[in-house]
């Protein structure tokens, strides 16, 4: 394993594990130095016990550098693999077997860490047939989410990648989507001719949780009766133990989902876990699709599936409503029914 790879890797343990920023900060600073330091000198500095002098390099970082120089087992690696595991139930597992992609994930084009290779890669190395790029749209400044002019330029570049997966001999796809804001009057954050260029689309609401009841209701439920809404994501947005879940009438907004086929998000991101238990048990009643998705921001929180899948399991979602158990070709029908609902 090359210094670069063995840094990738601690880094991709470390979001898997939620560690803390500061931890991945550092192994990401690390990885630029050694990816900007020519490898002669990497190797002559771990013979002369000096990578500490390079701005940037500490102990630890410098200890998986020099281990994967000289051919050594990484202790620090060994250990971080092993600690970051997310564990799954056996009746979760049955969920996860049957998960053939991801609907809901970012890349640098908005909030993410990682470039939509890096995704793409990760996401078929844990044995995805698919993913679903869904970077923010341009509402989310904060997330630097993306402009029509931004998202043309991606939608081409996901394009050349997925030839190149398929020139290298791989069986895997990139689908074109958005994570779009649900805007205050239910309006979508994303003008219907670029909608109509996505594979997939998640709505949000990701500004004025806490609205009047009323208004939440009839802005979600604009946005889940759009022919162009395939998910609606983290219903709630709520983070647990820092911010409760928005008011809304569930009633009328998974009925309303049910007769639009408009998945409901099984948010896997552990400070969301959105819907709560007892929404997931009220889309069941109403016979809503779902979508179990990791939101992942980084390639390791691609790894987070299991704690959705445990949720589904738990509740007894019935994993023939579940869109993202669907082959690639029957997930693109699937929508394109939606659309017409």
């Amino acid at each position: 394993m090359t210094p670069e790879a063995a840094l990738l890797r601690v880094i991709h343990c470390l979001d898997r594990a939620q560690a803390s920023g500061f931890k991945a900060k550092a192994f990401t600073r690390a990885l630029d130095v050694v990816r900007n330091t020519p490898p002669e000198e990497i190797e002559a500095r771990v013979a002369a016990d000096s990578l500490q002098e390079l701005d940037g390099i500490g102990s630890s970082t410098a200890g998986v550098i020099a281990d994967a120089v000289t051919g050594r087992e990484s202790a620090y690696l060994r250990a971080i693999e092993a600690d970051s595991v997310v564990d799954i139930t056996l009746e979760g597992q049955v969920y996860r077997d049957a998960l053939r992609g991801d609907c809901h994930l970012h890349s640098t084009w908005s909030d993410g860490g990682a470039p939509v290779e890096a995704m793409a890669a990760t996401a078929m190395a844990i044995g995805h047939e698919y993913m679903v790029q869904t970077d923010h749209s341009a509402r989310l400044t904060i997330a630097h989410g993306l402009n029509e002019e931004r998202l043309s330029e991606q939608l081409d570049q996901i394009a050349e990648v997925n030839q190149a997966i398929t020139d290298a001999g791989h069986d895997f796809r990139i689908l074109s989507g958005m994570e779009v804001d649900i805007l205050v009057d239910g309006s979508l954050d994303l003008s219907d001719d670029m909608l109509e260029r996505l594979d997939v689309v998640v709505a949000s609401v990701h500004s004025k949780l806490r609205m009047d009841k009323a208004q939440m209701t009839d802005r979600m439920l604009l946005a889940v009766s759009s022919p162009h809404v395939d998910i609606l994501g983290h219903c709630t947005g709520r983070m647990i133990g820092k911010r409760p879940p928005s008011d809304f009438d569930a009633d009328y907004v998974f009925a309303a989902c049910a007769k639009f086929n408009t998945a409901v998000e099984i948010n896997c991101r552990p400070e969301r876990l959105d819907p709560p238990r007892e929404l997931i048990d009220l889309a069941i009643e109403y016979g809503c699709w779902f979508s179990i998705d990791s939101d992942a921001h980084a390639t390791g929180q691609l790894e987070w599936q299991p704690l959705g899948c445990d949720r589904a399991a738990e509740r007894g979602v019935p994993i023939d409503r579940i869109i993202n158990t669907l082959p690639v070709d029957d997930l693109l029908a699937w929508t394109r029914q939606s659309a017409d609902a």
